[in-house]
């Protein structure tokens, strides 16, 4: 077995966190993988894993390989690549994920150019609002819209995201119009279910600072289904412009404190901190900031209401 490919089985087996995983990433038997260990192990005298029925852990010996050998393979992958990357047509696997509303809505014609572009690459597209381990489920770009909190990850901000409350014109007409962001409060909320928290943070026209702590009756794990329940006159929404800019052009939802700036967050693609950028990766965000600077049409639609 080549020292680099034993070397990189080790690597794939920690990120992953289990061999069977790492087995089904390498498209190998899980009895490949776990001899390619132990012949690791063997060569170099030393216990790199400690084992258990139920997880892996790294030895102290282990943690140094790992981050020693994580910086080799990665200047090899970079010197090979500066020499011949550059020179081929882009090709190769490309596996992407992105929040499902977002995907469906925006990605759609940005992924039909870039695959237009480069017709030899094979992107496998993961549209989720699920939570998607980059190093164990092996992707190696995802969009990712708010705060971040792995710092196993890279971020590169594409795009600001502005978000506002809005309501169905019969619910507003039979609720009222909330003039102050208290009066959220006795409003019904319709909530993002896998949202952190309930607490909505604005800065108002005067720069005053609050936080709500919304409740409503109704709650979904979707974006659309929200805005659709919102549509229906079942409460109000406070939630990203782009998942709203077609209901809210066709005047089925009306916009309110739109002097009102709510907890306004970035969008970003990421990729793990301790995997090498291929060209691939570095090419597919690359493109995305560059379609992404100056056509964002979802902001469009509330230029008619919002006041700067």
């Amino acid at each position: 077995m080549d020292r680099f490919d034993e070397m990189e089985t080790f690597i794939r087996v920690v990120e992953a966190g289990s061999i069977t995983r790492a087995a089904d990433q390498l498209s190998v038997a899980k009895s490949a993988v776990s001899r390619r260990l132990s012949d690791l192990e063997a060569r170099l005298g030393t216990q790199l894993l400690r084992r258990t029925t139920r997880r892996l852990s790294l030895t102290d010996t282990g943690r140094a390989y790992y981050d020693q050998s994580v910086r080799l393979l990665n200047d090899l992958t970079e010197v090979e690549a500066s020499v011949s990357e550059q020179q081929k047509e882009l090709a190769g696997p490309l596996r992407v994920t992105a929040p499902l509303s977002f995907g469906l809505q925006h990605m759609i014609d940005a992924i039909d150019d870039f695959l237009h572009a480069h017709p030899s690459i094979d992107m496998s597209l993961d549209f989720s609002d699920r939570h998607i381990n980059l190093i164990e489920d092996n992707v190696d770009v995802a969009i990712r819209i708010g705060d971040l909190t792995d710092s196993q990850l890279i971020a590169c901000k594409l795009f600001p995201v502005k978000s506002i409350a809005c309501a169905s014109p019969d619910y507003l007409a039979q609720h009222g119009v909330p003039q102050t962001p208290d009066d959220l409060l006795s409003h019904n909320a319709l909530l993002y279910s896998l949202r952190m928290s309930p607490d909505f943070t604005y800065l108002g026209p005067d720069q005053e600072k609050g936080v709500l702590s919304l409740k409503g009756k109704h709650s979904a794990n979707n974006a659309n289904l929200l805005c659709e329940l919102a549509v229906a006159g079942h409460g109000f929404v406070i939630m990203p412009v782009f998942h709203l800019c077609e209901a809210l052009s066709e005047r089925k939802l009306v916009p309110f404190l739109t002097t009102y700036s709510w907890g306004d967050i970035n969008a970003y693609a990421v990729y793990p901190s301790k995997r090498h950028l291929s060209h691939r990766v570095r090419t597919f965000i690359d493109f995305l900031d560059r379609y992404y600077k100056d056509y964002r049409p979802w902001e469009t639609c509330i230029d008619q209401y919002v006041t700067s």
